[in-house]
This record gives C-alpha cells, structure tokens and sequence, in this order.
C-alpha cells in the first residue's frame, strides 16, 4: 500500500500525502502552486474559466482530457500529468498556436474566460483530425461541442471558433506541439503506475484509492458511511457549494477493473463503474444511434470527460439524462457488497426520491445496456431551455418493438424530470401495446402519460408545461410512424425487413 500520490504539473514530479479529502485542485494550483492563469468563475463546473488538461494512460494509450479544476478533486491526479495554461508555451517562449490564433483572431477581449478556452482548445487539437476541423460542417459541429463548456460575455464564439480552425490547420501542417511529446509523457506515467491501492490520511479526514474491484468493496464494506466519489462532478458541488466536509472518501476510477467497456458475445454493452461518458461515448451511440444527440449534450466536454455513467445513475437525480435512456433500453445494474452480487433491472434501482435499492457497503460495479429487439423504432428527447449544458426540463426516453405488420408488439416509455425518480410510463406503454401505429394510439397514450405522472412546478418548468411536454413528446415519436407520413411506408418497409432478417 502507498500512503502518497503521485502525478506531474509540466515537468515537475509531485508527492502529496497529507491532502484533505476536499481539496480542489483549482484551490490547490492558486493558493499552493501561484498558478493562478486557471481562474475561478462559478466553481462549479459551468463556466469552464478553471479548465485545465489532464493526460492519463488509457488502455496504455495517452489521452489529454480537458476537465474543471473548481470539481476536480486532488487525490483524483495520481498517475496522472496536469498542464495548466502556464505550461503550454515553447521551451523558447513561443505561444502555443492555439494562443497565438487567438490573438490574429482577436478571439480575447477581459481576458478571465480566454485561458479555459485555450485549455479546451489545445485539448482538442490534441485530439481531432485537424485537417477536417477547418472549413467543413462536421469540423464546425466538433468545435462548438468542445467549446460548449466555455462561457464567454466578452467577444461571443465567432473570433473563438475562427481562432480553433486557423491553429487546427496551422497543427495539421506542422504538428501539435504538446502532441510531439506523446513517446516522453507516456514513458514518465508508466513508471507512476505500481497498481498499488493507496491510503491518504491527513487532520481533515482520509481517502482511499482502492487498486481494483476486491479492494474497493472490502473498503467499503469496512466503512459503509464513507462516501464514494467516482467523477465528482456532483460531490464536487457538495464541497464547493454546500461546503460540507467528507472525512472519509472512497474513489471509484482507481480501481483498474472497473475501466472495462465492451460488447459481450450476446451483443450487451457493458458499461464498468469507472467508464466516464466520453470514454464510453464511441460504444453508447454505436448501440443506442437514437440517443446520441442526448448523449452529447449531458454536461459539457469537460463534465462528459469526468463524469462516470454508472455515478449519474447511482445519485439517483430525477432530472439526470442517462437513466431514462438506459431504462428504455432495458438495462440492468449490477451491484456488489463484499463478495455478494446481484443484478436490479434499472427501473428498479430508484424507489422515491432520494432512495434507491441499495444496501449499505454495497456499490454498483457497472451497468449492463442489452441489444435492442429486432424491430424497434427508439426516440430520445432531451427539453432544455438552452440547447448546451443546460439541466432538462422534461427528457424522455422511448423503445417501441414492432410486428412486421407494423403493430406495436411492446413499448418501453421512460422519463426523466417527471417525477421525484426517473420513471416508466406504464398507463402510456399499456395504451400502446398491441395497437397499431395511429392517430387514436397517439391520443390514448397522451391520455394516459398525463395519468401516469403528476409532476412539480419549480424554477425549470411548470407542472402544466412538464405534462403537456411529455404528451408532445410521444407524438414527435409517433409522427413518422402514422399512416400518411412521408417517411411511413419505408420506416414500416424497414421494420418488416428487420423482423424478417
């Protein structure tokens, strides 16, 4: 067992033991380092001013992450190397081009938000195919969602965006400058990785980093009170916002078997409990296509570069976008205390607000998304008042198995923001089951869905707006579907080669 953790800020190795369990990694690069380029605006994952760019071993490849400082708590640095926008710059003093685009394209106007957006956009030209990032649609589409993170009231995106195409293509040509130290950075990580479970004890409390799976639950199931913090991208707003203390933290990414993500041999996708969304992210959207608008707006890049997809399904928030699409999906939870397994069908899992089935010392170790039915039509629909990195008003999920004689042979309806939990439709699933595709469907569904739930009026949505929201929304699902729609005769084409292979 190691009592330190290790990790590198540009080329200096550090050890630190004696860490509080809440420690920011923004409070620790500005009160302890005088890095103070990485500012602080929100702090709480919103405005990206306190982005920075973590590079990690993942499946022995680095990867460079741009994640928020303000959330990211210390301990979660080991193993791993941090720059800041202090350590960009050439060895000569040269700007990193991203910089220097930033300054031809006058993309900086006060100057607090400019070193997040460069840290967002060196990592994207970490990243990217840089050629394909100037002048094409699909380039522009991958710069505003790597932007999407960073707040700016000055200058607004255009000079912003300009600035990421002409730096792209100035990479693309002559390489990316933190990009050509890829052979040096990944040996140095290498040799700060033992696999050793590690134990930090300080005045303030105690974090453990649990090496794998084993370790984790005998951790935990010796301290059922600690807490267990995977992204912090939400217990990071308990210690920035409601300044609460956590005297004993259990980590759930260090644990290396829990990294898994795949496809099992009967075509489920299984999600393990440290797999964040955008490590995740190529594997959801080849499983559930529908969902992958949604996918990409759950958070912001840097939020999506922390955030575990099994961690937004254990805090259970009734407005949470994962579980009603995974909940459609039919998926299960796999959970474990000790040595004891057992799986929960994800609908489950959440009994009331703020309850979810789960026994003390017990964790979720992942989440397992099953292949959809042959003949299913899916819907995911996310209703925000911004498009980007806003919380849902109403999200809804749908699976609806078709007969090849275009019937509706089951349905699966799942919403979120609804209700004190994410939650079926059951009223709505019933109403359609059986039941061609047509108008009167529609309206005995929509009849029903306004049974099935009586939401809240709050600062989001009004109860009236949530409600009626959630009856459009199974039309939008239905419309293409309707005998007369333009695309109903080869959608029902579809499905009868589906259903008949």
């Amino acid at each position: 067992m190691r009592h330190h953790i290790s990790f590198y800020v540009g080329d200096t190795l550090h050890h630190l033991s004696d860490l509080p369990p809440e420690l920011t990694l923004l409070d620790w690069l500005r009160d302890q380092q005088g890095r103070t380029g990485t500012k602080e605006g929100c702090n709480e994952g919103d405005c990206g001013a306190c982005t920075v760019l973590v590079g990690r071993l993942e499946q022995g490849q680095l990867v460079w992450r741009a994640v928020n400082a303000c959330i990211h708590l210390m301990w979660m640095l080991d193993g791993a190397q941090l720059l800041t926008v202090e350590d960009i710059r050439g060895p000569d003093g040269a700007l990193h081009p991203v910089q220097q685009a930033m300054v031809d394209e006058h993309g900086s106007q006060c100057g607090f938000c400019t070193p997040g957006f460069v840290m967002s956009m060196v990592a994207l030209s970490t990243r990217a195919n840089l050629a394909e990032l100037e002048g094409t649609l699909d380039g522009e589409r991958v710069i505003n969602e790597a932007l999407a993170g960073n707040l700016c009231r000055c200058t607004g995106y255009a000079p912003i965006v300009r600035a990421m195409k002409k730096a792209a293509l100035y990479c693309a040509r002559n390489g990316e400058p933190i990009g050509a130290r890829t052979a040096e950075i990944t040996a140095r990580l290498r040799q700060l990785h033992d696999g050793q479970t590690v134990e930090l004890t300080s005045r303030e409390g105690r974090v453990t980093l649990p090496a794998s799976a084993n370790a984790l639950a005998t951790a935990y199931a010796a301290d059922p009170a600690a807490v267990l913090v995977a992204g912090g991208t939400d217990v990071g707003l308990w210690v920035t916002k409601r300044l609460r203390r956590l005297p004993h933290i259990i980590a759930v990414r260090s644990a290396q078997d829990l990294h898994q993500c795949g496809l099992r041999p009967d075509g489920a996708l299984w999600i393990g409990a440290a797999v964040t969304y955008s490590e995740a992210m190529p594997l959801l959207v080849a499983h559930l296509p529908a969902a992958e608008d949604t996918l990409r707006r759950i958070g912001s890049t840097q939020v999506r570069n922390a955030a575990t997809v099994c961690g937004n399904i254990g805090n259970a928030s009734p407005i949470g976008d994962g579980p009603p699409i995974f909940m459609a999906a039919g998926a299960e939870l796999h959970l474990r205390c000790a040595q004891e397994r057992r799986v929960v069908p994800l609908e489950d899992f959440f009994l009331d607000y703020g309850k979810q089935d789960i026994r003390p010392g017990e964790f979720i170790e992942g989440v397992l998304v099953p292949p959809l039915a042959q003949g299913s039509v899916c819907g995911v629909y996310k209703v925000s008042k911004r498009f980007d990195q806003d919380i849902s008003a109403v999200m809804g999920a749908f699976v609806l198995r078709m007969g090849a004689d275009g019937t509706i042979q089951d349905a699966r309806l799942a919403y979120g923001g609804m209700a004190g939990i994410p939650r079926r439709a059951s009223g709505a699933e019933a109403a359609m089951r059986g039941q061609s595709a047509t108008q009167a469907t529609l309206y005995a569904a929509q009849a029903a869905v306004k049974e099935d739930f009586t939401p809240l009026s709050d600062m989001r949505a009004s109860a009236w707006y949530r409600t009626t929201v959630a009856a459009n929304l199974l039309a939008r699902l239905f419309e293409p579907l309707m005998p007369g729609s333009p695309s109903a005769a080869q959608t029902l084409q579809n499905w009868q080669e589906v259903a008949h292979g």
